[in-house]
């Protein structure tokens, strides 16, 4: 089956973004590809039609967790055998995803990077015809990307532990040369096919504000934007308590995250904010990947963050539904 078929049988898509055929192209042709595109681009669709058109199974390994039901799901719905390992599985839900993936019941499995670092995930591996493996969020490799993950740094050994090598293709939203360069380098891509498509968002509005009282200023904005959803990101747990506090006591149905709080009650605070039941999230930087929340319509820096790279990251979680 071509691309153009099978991005249409199953996709339900006409034509293919910019970027994505070229992606397509090289990987089914064996060739590694690096992809920087941006958020809304369309980079899953760069990995699953080769999925689909190759061969055994394709690893796709990411580190949203929160996400891979959700992508999961959506390729079930368009009749792709897909399955995750991650540790949202029960251990008994977790033994029989394994027992299918062994007896070839999927074309596409999502894993958490820790996963590949288990005894029982490497033995099954060694036994699979493992075709593609696709790195989502590659920038986590670097230690100049804008959320080093050092189990990253593990992903060639595996590769290399492999009978086979299958074909790599790495993503990221964003990526300077210097990390471009890095994720090449550290997952050991041969040769790779490099595909940049741009960075702008043109439906996002930027706007710096300098008031006497920031406080106010931000309490203005949020009465003005209630019932929409935002974000307002500080530098440091001790801002994102006070903004919080304030915000409650003006309030306005706010929630918030930093690496301070415990993991349930992240969980619970992502939730909410995620279901709308609190629309806005006062966070630190550790409120990032994960967060595929279309309805974002506005982003406020109550600080500045470290660099302009997590500033791109940061700002570009509004308006993913293509919206203003």
């Amino acid at each position: 089956m071509q691309a153009q078929e099978t991005l249409r049988k199953y996709f339900g898509h006409e034509a293919f973004r910019p970027g994505q055929e070229v992606m397509v192209n090289a990987l089914t042709h064996h060739r590694d590809a690096l992809g920087v595109m941006p958020t809304g681009a369309g980079k899953s669709m760069c990995y699953q039609v080769p999925a689909l058109m190759m061969p055994g199974v394709a690893i796709v390994i990411s580190p949203l967790i929160s996400l891979m039901a959700d992508q999961v799901a959506a390729l079930k719905s368009a009749g792709v055998p897909a399955a995750y390992l991650n540790s949202s599985l029960t251990p008994r839900q977790m033994d029989l995803a394994m027992q299918r993936a062994r007896q070839g019941a999927y074309k596409i499995i999502y894993v958490a990077p820790e996963r590949l670092e288990t005894p029982s995930f490497q033995a099954m591996a060694q036994s699979m015809p493992i075709s593609l493996l696709a790195v989502d969020e590659a920038h986590c490799v670097s230690q100049w990307g804008q959320d080093f993950r050092p189990v990253y740094l593990r992903i060639a050994d595996f590769v290399d532990s492999l009978p086979t090598r299958p074909v790599m293709g790495a993503f990221t939203a964003t990526a300077t040369e210097r990390v471009r360069q890095d994720i090449i380098r550290l997952l050991r891509l041969q040769n790779p096919e490099t595909v940049t498509t741009g960075f702008d968002r043109p439906n996002l509005y930027f706007e710096v504000i300098r008031p006497k009282n920031r406080d106010a200023a931000l309490m203005d904005i949020l009465r003005r934007k209630r019932g929409e959803s935002g974000i307002v990101y500080c530098a440091t747990r001790k801002a994102v308590e006070q903004v919080f506090d304030n915000l409650i006591r003006a309030g306005i149905d706010a929630t918030r995250y930093h690496a301070g709080l415990s993991d349930e009650e992240r969980k619970e605070n992502q939730e909410k904010f995620q279901y709308d039941t609190c629309p806005v999230m006062v966070a630190t930087n550790a409120f990032g990947m994960g967060i595929d929340k279309s309805n974002v319509r506005f982003v406020i820096h109550y600080q500045m963050p470290r660099s302009m790279e997590a500033y791109y990251q940061e700002a570009g979680r509004a308006g993913r539904d293509g919206e203003a």
